[in-house]
């Protein structure tokens, strides 16, 4: 797809409603895809597939470390398996199982953990996942992906399927911007970039990508011109579109709903370290957990929005 320089940015699914219509998909064109979930159905939407694949659907209660053995046993037997659950449950509870059963042995386990990031709003930080994605990274052999909209993670979700190998899939509660028309074309582990720019890039993931575009139409009244690409792929990176972006605006902001300490930053800074060192600005959690409120509320106060985005690309273009 070539860069655009304006986006009609208009409301879409939830990412998690866009993983449930693709699992049903999936279940349809293959008789191996096979689902395991917390007691969690109708909240992760894995409960279209159960209700028309109850056979190939598995209930394991509140157990997520369970449900990872389990999936685990399953797609070492052939299948295909996906587990869900909120990320902070199925990520942090079952992080030791993720690491035996799924990462150590490769199998081809799919995980998709949903409620992630501060924007699920008044379920509160016990709920929130800010450290999925560091976490996930951590694991030898993961791929860990990041959708941005309902397109994004409806095709990526069946490249997910197709990869073999353990994969972690990133989802929300929020709705979500739609970005991608119908029929846009994604590879694991390439970046896309979705506006053409010369002075800072803006490279986001999630559901700050719509953030981004925002804020490059900001800086542009401003005449500072902000490339954005989004990086859907958090693990294996997309080395060659980070070092090019360095290379050509000489300024980067990464931008992500999760803790800067250990997401998609310091993975995109230690590779412009290694190619193209050059100004760079973060905005994303800053070493703190969020509390209950809206998530309107939630994103103001800790930054993330378009206009904290245009305000870091000013100083990293500063900065040059």
């Amino acid at each position: 797809m070539a860069a655009k320089t304006r986006y009609e940015l208009k409301p879409g699914l939830a990412t998690r409603e866009a993983f449930g219509k693709a699992l049903v998909e999936l279940g349809r064109q293959n008789k191996d895809v096979v689902v395991c979930d917390a007691d969690l159905s109708k909240s992760t939407y894995t409960a279209g597939f159960a209700k028309e694949f109850p056979d190939r659907f598995i209930e394991c209660g509140i157990a997520e470390m369970n449900m990872v053995g389990i999936g685990s046993g399953l797609a070492s037997g052939g299948k295909i398996a996906f587990v869900s659950s909120f990320s902070c449950f199925v990520i942090n509870k079952g992080f030791e199982q993720l690491r035996v059963t799924a990462a150590f042995p490769n199998v081809n386990l799919k995980v998709v953990g949903t409620h992630s990031g501060i924007s699920i709003g008044e379920d509160g930080p016990s709920q929130m996942s800010i450290e999925d994605l560091g976490l996930a990274c951590s694991l030898p052999g993961f791929t860990v992906l990041c959708p941005a909209d309902e397109v994004s993670m409806t095709a990526l979700i069946h490249a997910s399927a197709a990869h073999f190998g353990p994969v972690f899939v990133r989802a929300g509660r929020a709705k979500a911007a739609v970005i991608y028309e119908a029929g846009q074309q994604f590879t694991i582990g390439k970046g896309i970039e979705l506006v053409e720019g010369s002075d800072v890039t803006l490279i986001a993931t999630g559901l700050l990508v719509a953030e981004a575009i925002r804020a490059a139409e900001t800086l542009a009244a401003e005449g500072i011109s902000a490339r954005v690409v989004d990086l859907h792929t958090i693990k294996p990176l997309d080395r060659d579109i980070i070092a090019r972006a360095a290379s050509e605006t000489g300024a980067i902001v990464v931008c992500e709903e999760h803790l800067l300490d250990a997401g998609l930053g310091v993975r995109v800074a230690q590779v412009v370290s290694e190619t193209t060192p050059c100004a760079m600005e973060f905005v994303g959690i800053r070493n703190t957990y969020a509390e209950s409120a809206t998530p309107d509320e939630l994103l103001d106060k800790y930054g993330l929005r378009a206009k904290d985005v245009a305000q870091a690309a000013r100083k990293a273009v500063a900065r040059k």
